[in-house]
């Protein structure tokens, strides 16, 4: 049985102007396993779904994360599309899991997340449970092999949970720290009703820098943007993820595990800015979409606008 799925075209649909005034007209479907994937000319960006929440139910978390991708298309495709002309947009799809076959399904991942890094996209990747996030570092470490790649997690959680018999949604960060000489990790969001004793201990040992959600808020801009910017000058480039329960779940109710107290769209976005500004940024993914539990698909609509922003943010500066 296939891990892949291409997507419905039927979600990208909206208003018809026929000269792309809206994101579905703009958007491309690309079918990764039967049809040639070109080679990218300018900014291209590439959407790969993770349709798998198998790594939050070992987690013990709300499980429906499977269908946060085409939920996340659903909420792209009637925005106003004000990219530029040669800015090309494909969707290729998703990877999806059988079975409760979480390594298959993130083995499968790496390989087509490293396809598209070869043909030169710039990935976005919709999940899905967290461990999507190891399966994207490996195919970003493939490609980039002989570079310092540092992750930037806007989290409510470390996700560094050691593994006690398979990885699940908690334990990707301590899986790559595990495997590789260099880790490069800063977290932003972070909450200590969230993150046991045991779990700061393994972030301080690993030397993993971070900012609790109290600190992380645009009033406290100007202490921020200078820990981002030091950790982006120490690497080579850039893999951001954005985890959507870190956000307050007066904006993110549909997530696998709810926050009151997370942080605001506007600190996100300024920190979304600024790592696209910086150049060095080669890979994003949102994760733990939950559309089951959200309301008048609030939480998908803030990660279309997250993706939304960051592609204007990307495309403006290359």
């Amino acid at each position: 049985m296939s891990s892949y799925k291409k997507t419905d075209v039927t979600i990208w649909t909206g208003r018809v102007s026929d000269v792309q005034l809206y994101l579905h007209e703009k958007i491309k479907c690309i079918d990764l396993e039967n049809e040639a994937l070109p080679i990218a000319k300018n900014i291209s960006f590439a959407i790969l779904g993770y349709a798998c929440d198998e790594g939050v139910r070992r987690n013990q978390g709300r499980t429906g994360a499977i269908d946060g991708p085409d939920m996340i298309r659903r909420m792209l495709a009637p925005l106003a599309n004000h990219f530029k002309k040669d800015v090309q947009i494909l969707d290729v799809g998703d990877i999806i899991c059988h079975n409760t076959n979480l390594e298959k399904t993130q083995s499968y991942t790496t390989d087509k997340i490293h396809q598209l890094l070869i043909n030169k996209y710039f990935t976005i990747c919709l999940g899905g449970g967290h461990d999507l996030s190891y399966a994207h570092y490996n195919g970003l470490k493939r490609q980039f092999s002989n570079s310092t790649i540092g992750i930037i997690n806007l989290d409510a959680h470390f996700d560094l949970r050691k593994i006690s018999d398979k990885g699940n949604s908690g334990t990707p960060f301590y899986q790559i720290s595990k495997e590789n000489d260099h880790f490069n990790y800063l977290c932003l969001g972070i909450q200590e009703e969230s993150n046991n004793k045991e779990l700061f201990e393994t972030a301080n040992k690993l030397g993993v820098r971070y900012i609790k959600n109290t600190d992380f808020t645009i009033q406290n801009k100007d202490n921020i943007t200078p820990i981002v910017n030091d950790f982006i000058s120490a690497v080579d480039h850039i893999y951001l993820t954005i985890d959507l329960d870190g956000f307050s779940s007066v904006l993110a109710p549909g997530v696998s595990a709810p926050s009151p107290v997370g942080f605001s769209a506007d600190i996100a976005l300024t920190i979304i800015e600024q790592i696209c500004t910086s150049g060095k940024l080669i890979s994003l993914d949102i994760v733990e979409l939950n559309p089951k539990y959200d309301i008048d698909n609030c939480t998908a609509r803030l990660a279309a606008r997250l993706i939304y922003s960051m592609i204007q943010f990307f495309s403006n500066t290359v």
